[in-house]
């Protein structure tokens, strides 16, 4: 039945390639379905622009400015919120690029470019929340945007980009943002480009944290790159051999992010699948970009359990690496990462006292592979994990108050490939589900209960391999309470996207369909949705609603009827390439 429909997709598409479109001059206006920051609109608002930049050919030269808090809204650190807004142009051709904030040594926001086009090129703008990085904002200090981009024949788009902050002035009616009392990072501490690391091999860094710390909590950042970008492609290696040559890659398609405190781990997390606009077929990510591809996710983990070892006076190594379901639990390269530890601190000076009670935590999920080669070639693997991790402390501050502490995770993966009708067809069935909960003295202090569907259909049109389809069915699902001074939120976003991809002498032409439900509440009382769809480039439908909608309606450009657009090559999943 499966071959079946790849034959249906195959006569579709061929058809929408036949018909003779024109494209009509107008600014692409893109945009990655998100909430409004949740920040009050009616508080006093100070506006600096902390940096502008056209980035041509830029790799290894990142925008290094110095930055200075205002305080025309208040003493520094005493504002309600603090709101980020990148906004960026671009025209010609070129791939998406991943860019990373960074500011005070601590990676504070990960992002990427959406794919220009030619003609009027287009425009994005994003606002990004950075509340529970006001302790870092509060001083003085050095901000990094590091934007990797590449000038050569073919590719001559430059992104021209600029980044505003607003702070919000805390009132009566809008006191102070909860915070840290420090934030320390978990970076290479580079000075002069993004602090990411690149894994493998592990990464490592001894941190000294203050030894009046009462809670720690861990934020990370990770992202495939390389041969891990499609991560969730990879084929275990048992059945790569069954395969034809240039279809997969290796190492199969688990990932666990892993932190560890002097050797121990200390928490995981199994990452949200972000597809960037180059990805697979980029006519879907027009002008909806996939969700996550402007501001990718993180991950809370608590590291409150380890107070006691951490705030001894002595610096301890945290690392944090990144690991698969294979016998050697190795990856491909590469990943990036990063953190940062969030600290708050008790009144008193007098050194944090405890111990570990319980530590239940294996080296590594439990994993399985099971797979079959039919008589006609099919081949179907199903890569599953689990992971469950519990522990316990007794924490006893230097004002003398004690606390039991219980942090516990829970997590369970799957990933079904199937490869049908000698491989032209490929699906990717694959969930990632679990629990993260952390009780102090009985009361939760970090919450995050996720749900991460992601179903993928790429078919292959002409044995070639110059025209293909792709349609994808992706969820994210979460409620995530990081830590209690981080307004804790449920996200449920549903993303239908679909496109075809032709490769001719003339040209890279294809189409796409994008189909976004959203909402979002958090504990503040604050909501959002929107149900918006594109269809080639146009927005055919938009809805939004909720007490952070905008107030005025946002008018995008019409570009007629099915649009052709003309774009880079995209990067295929596994060692799979477009054309002879």
């Amino acid at each position: 039945m499966l071959s079946q429909f790849g034959h249906f997709i195959r006569g579709a598409a061929t058809s929408l390639l036949l018909a003779v479109l024109f494209v009509r001059a107008a600014v692409l206006v893109d945009f990655q379905v998100a909430q409004p920051p949740p920040l009050p609109q009616d508080a006093k608002q100070c506006t600096i622009q902390i940096l502008q930049r056209t980035f041509g050919f830029s790799f290894g030269l990142a925008e290094v400015v110095q930055f200075t808090p205002p305080t025309d809204c208040g003493p520094p650190g005493s504002w309600a919120g603090i709101s980020l807004n990148f906004t960026v142009t671009s025209n010609g051709t070129q791939f998406d690029r991943l860019g990373i904030f960074t500011f005070q040594n601590v990676e504070i926001w990960r992002t990427s470019t959406p794919e220009p086009t030619r003609g009027d090129g287009i425009i994005w703008t994003y606002l990004k929340d950075a509340t529970r990085y006001i302790p870092l904002f509060a001083k003085p200090g050095t901000f990094i945007l590091q934007l990797d981009n590449l000038l050569e024949t073919g590719l001559d788009g430059q992104y021209a980009t600029t980044l505003h902050a607003t702070f919000f002035a805390s009132s009566s009616r809008h006191p102070p943002a909860p915070k840290a009392n420090a934030i320390i990072p978990v970076t290479t501490l580079a000075n002069d480009t993004g602090n990411e690391a690149s894994v493998p091999p592990v990464f490592s860094l001894n941190v000294t944290v203050p030894r009046n710390a009462v809670q720690v909590f861990a934020e990370l950042y990770a992202s495939g790159n390389g041969n891990e970008e499609f991560w969730y492609f990879n084929t275990a290696n048992e059945f790569v051999s069954s395969l034809p040559p240039g279809v997969t890659i290796g190492q199969g398609p688990f990932r666990e992010v892993r932190m560890l405190v002097d050797g121990q781990v200390a928490g995981v997390a199994f990452p949200y699948a972000v597809i960037f606009t180059g990805g697979i077929v980029p006519t879907a990510w027009r002008p909806i970009t996939s969700y996550g591809a402007l501001d990718l996710p993180t991950y809370f983990i608590d590291l409150t359990p380890f107070v006691p070892v951490l705030a001894d006076g002595n610096p301890h190594n945290i690392s944090i690496d990144v690991v698969s379901a294979e016998d050697d639990h190795t990856i491909n390269q590469n990943w990036f990462v990063s953190g940062n530890l969030q600290v708050v601190t008790d009144p008193s000076s007098k050194p944090t006292t405890g111990k570990i009670t319980k530590y239940d935590v294996s080296p590594f999920a439990v994993t399985k592979t099971t797979g079959s080669v039919g008589s006609n070639g099919d081949v179907n693997v199903t890569v599953s994990a689990t992971r469950d991790i519990l522990i316990e402390a007794e924490i006893t501050s230097g004002s003398g108050k004690t606390t039991h502490v219980v942090w516990s995770q829970n997590l369970a993966f799957s990933n079904t490939q199937q490869f049908l009708d000698n491989v032209a067809i490929q699906n990717v069935f694959q969930t990632a589900t679990g629990t993260f909960l952390s009780t102090h003295n009985g009361v939760t202090t970090l919450l995050d209960q996720f749900s991460y569907p992601l179903n993928i259909n790429l078919t292959e049109l002409t044995p070639s391999g110059d025209s293909f389809v792709a349609t994808f069915d992706h969820s994210y699902e979460r409620t995530s309470h990081p830590a209690p001074f981080i307004l804790g939120s449920t996200i449920h976003e549903r993303q239908l996207a679909s496109g075809f991809f032709f490769e001719a002498p003339t040209g890279n032409t294809g189409n796409g369909t994008n189909s976004n439900t959203f909402s979002y509440v958090d504990l503040a009382g604050n909501t959002y949705d929107r149900e918006v769809t594109a269809v080639d480039n146009n927005i055919t439908s938009d809805h939004q609603g909720g007490t952070l909608a905008p107030r005025t309606t946002t008018i995008f450009p019409d570009f007629g009827p099915q649009v052709p657009f003309v774009v880079t090559k995209p990067r295929l999943p596994g060692a799979r390439k477009i054309g002879n």
